[in-house]
């Protein structure tokens, strides 16, 4: 068999085990560290994504065209550092009805990534005592994972930061203090360590 044929054969046997993790993949997506993992050639994935059959959503990051695109979840694959806070994590846990036009994440204080800069990403960055306080994970409205913070750390960031409309934050602070499952000693908890427990005990005042 000649050379060219020889190349051939294994592009076509590569595209078919890439093709084959796709399917296995329940989001639809593959990386380049899973194909060299493979022991296959991460030019195929050019290939593919010449084809049609894949595109490219980040560095090293590939999905399968016809997948459902779920922007939320493949962000956080790409910044795997990145949570999802603020005014995003707020509507996502169902307590803004306003649809956030640009996403929030936090990253801790020091990460860097250059693409960052070209993404619709608003990036807030915290000292690391404070990054993983009130971590918890649910779904996104495509079924994916999403790592975001809970609603008492996340009324506190509302509170400490700029950028969010007065009229969801005191929304927000309304509907969380007639929610049965408000839980107030976590709420103050977060608040000293973030430092911003007298804005939350003037709002706690007017609404209980």
């Amino acid at each position: 068999m000649c050379d060219s044929r020889k190349s051939e054969v294994v592009a076509m046997t590569d595209k078919k085990t890439i093709k084959e993790l796709l399917k296995t993949s329940m989001d639809g997506t593959i990386n380049a560290q899973q194909v060299t993992a493979a022991g296959l050639h991460r030019s195929v994935l050019q290939e593919l994504v010449d084809n049609g059959e894949l595109y490219r959503f980040g560095r090293g990051l590939y999905v399968r065209s016809n997948a459902w695109e779920d922007d939320l979840y493949l962000l956080q694959r790409k910044y795997g550092r990145g949570i999802y806070s603020h005014d995003t994590a707020l509507y996502l846990l169902g307590y803004s009805d306003r649809t956030p036009i640009q996403y929030t994440m936090t990253f801790p204080k020091g990460y860097n990534s250059p693409s960052l800069k070209q993404e619709n990403i608003l990036i807030k960055r915290v000292v690391p005592e404070n990054y993983s306080l009130g971590v918890i994970e649910i779904n996104s409205p495509c079924g994916n994972p999403l790592r975001i913070y809970d609603l008492e750390r996340t009324l506190c960031d509302i509170l400490r930061g700029s950028g969010s409309d007065i009229q969801i934050i005191t929304g927000a602070m309304k509907r969380y203090a007639a929610s049965k499952e408000k839980d107030i000693h976590k709420l103050l908890q977060y608040a000293d360590q973030l430092r911003v427990k007298s804005k939350v005990l003037r709002y706690m005042e007017v609404l209980l």
